[in-house]
């Protein structure tokens, strides 16, 4: 087993936007010896199994990326591409009348590409809404404990110390939420909207000498221990399009506000 594997055991585990999930306390593998899912301790809630191609090390933590976020990012990855290809080979027919025959096959094939991932998008925008219904109960229920807190301190029910840590914590709970929100209603406008995101994705590689390289995907890393790693934190760090250049900054916020 690589030293990357045995990073995991007694790591903190940690989701993308801040939240402690618990502590890592073992592994399980599969008859290969490659990592199936860990072991998280989550206090009074139990053991949780977490699979292994949602998690990243990232100094003195692990990293959990949600199953909602995989799949909209590996289905805005495969659609963008595909649009892609479509564009570059209704150009090259363009350029190029001779090629016309054989481009018509090929279109054939990238049309039914598109038409399969159609019936996956609408998998993916039914699961991105439904967090986002989940995500607004939490928001209504902090949104009371606040309201609630100012009460009692109003009627010296409670000390201003006691009043000033809830709400901290509550507002710290609402900027997360917030976050999430944020990420799931990009990805959202990114899915529906596929055609302006190519477009940008054409204009920046234009700018950009030699083309950068398509950027491996959580879950289609291969299982090298020696990049496997590296290569989850690419993926979640860069992104796949407009919109992400921000998220290299969050996993850096999650950790630097335990250190600050």
């Amino acid at each position: 087993m690589s030293d990357i594997k045995l990073e995991f055991v007694g790591k903190q585990v940690k989701d993308m936007y801040g939240a402690y999930v618990g502590k890592v306390i073992g592994l399980v593998t599969d008859i290969d010896g490659s990592i199936e899912s860990i072991g998280v301790d989550c206090g009074s809630i139990g053991l949780k199994q977490l699979s292994y191609e949602q998690l990243l090390v990232q100094g003195d933590y692990v990293i959990f990326i949600p199953k909602w976020r995989m799949d909209a990012q590996k289905l805005l990855r495969q659609k963008n591409l595909t649009l892609k290809r479509v564009k570059a080979l209704e150009n090259l027919v363009a350029d190029n009348d001779l090629m016309k025959d054989d481009a018509e096959v090929l279109h054939l094939i990238y049309e039914k590409r598109l038409v399969d991932l159609e019936s996956n998008e609408q998998d993916v925008i039914n699961t991105l809404n439904s967090r986002l219904q989940e995500l607004d109960f939490q928001s209504t229920t902090i949104k009371t404990i606040i309201f609630d807190a100012k009460l009692q301190y109003r009627s010296n029910d409670i000390l201003e110390e006691t009043y000033q840590q809830i709400i901290t914590n509550s507002t710290e709970l609402l900027d997360r939420i917030k976050l999430e929100k944020d990420e799931i209603n990009s990805f959202l406008s990114r899915i529906t909207h596929p055609h302006s995101e190519v477009v940008s994705n054409e204009s920046e590689d234009k700018n950009i000498n030699p083309p950068q390289e398509d950027i491996y995907h959580v879950s289609e890393v291969e299982t090298n221990p020696d990049i496997e790693n590296d290569e989850k934190l690419r993926s979640v760090s860069s992104g796949d399009a407009q919109g992400d250049e921000v998220e290299g900054n969050w996993l850096n916020e999650v950790l630097t506000k335990d250190t600050a």
